[in-house]
């Protein structure tokens, strides 16, 4: 486990797999390590305009010093809220030495409130996050791509229903 956790933040390791390239945005502020960083995959087509839109990555803060999340900003919605996995809004986000935080689904994370504009899978947008020591970094981040869509979602070409089997 060790070995992979390792991998996750950029030794070789795991299968010797040197080519892997994981998803979303990598980036490091500070002694905080960002990995994974990108906006929930569109649930039924496109975030449109006026859509809450979830954030997801891990943190791993390298550092003597505990340090905190404290929110973020974009260009692209009005405000940006660290919600529970319920939705709730909630204060920052602890990010103790040596532990990995991961802000993901049915966890806390952050969101996107309110979208001026669509945003399709795998389009880019600018995020802000700003951690209390660490201080502030902008990213370049994407919106997941579908893997795939039910049937009856869309019919928007490129995207397609999984076979039957």
């Amino acid at each position: 486990m060790v070995g992979c956790l390792a991998a996750v933040w950029g030794a070789t390791g795991c299968g010797n797999d040197n080519e892997y390239n994981p998803p979303g945005a990598n980036a490091r502020v500070g002694p905080v390590l960002i990995r994974y960083a990108h906006l929930a995959e569109p649930p039924d087509g496109p975030w449109e305009t006026g859509d809450d839109v979830p954030f997801y990555a891990w943190l791993f803060n390298q550092g003597q010093r505990s340090d905190r999340l404290l929110g973020a900003k974009t260009t692209v919605a009005p405000s940006v809220d660290i919600v529970t996995a319920d939705g709730a809004v909630r204060g920052p986000v602890a990010l103790p030495t040596g532990k990995l935080v991961e802000l993901e689904e049915g966890r806390v994370h952050l969101q996107l409130r309110g979208l001026r504009q669509q945003i399709r899978g795998g389009e880019f947008v600018w995020i802000t996050l700003r951690f209390e020591r660490a201080g502030e970094i902008a990213l370049q981040v994407h919106s997941q791509i579908p893997t795939y869509v039910d049937d009856d979602a869309t019919d928007v070409p490129g995207l397609t229903s999984p076979s039957p089997q």
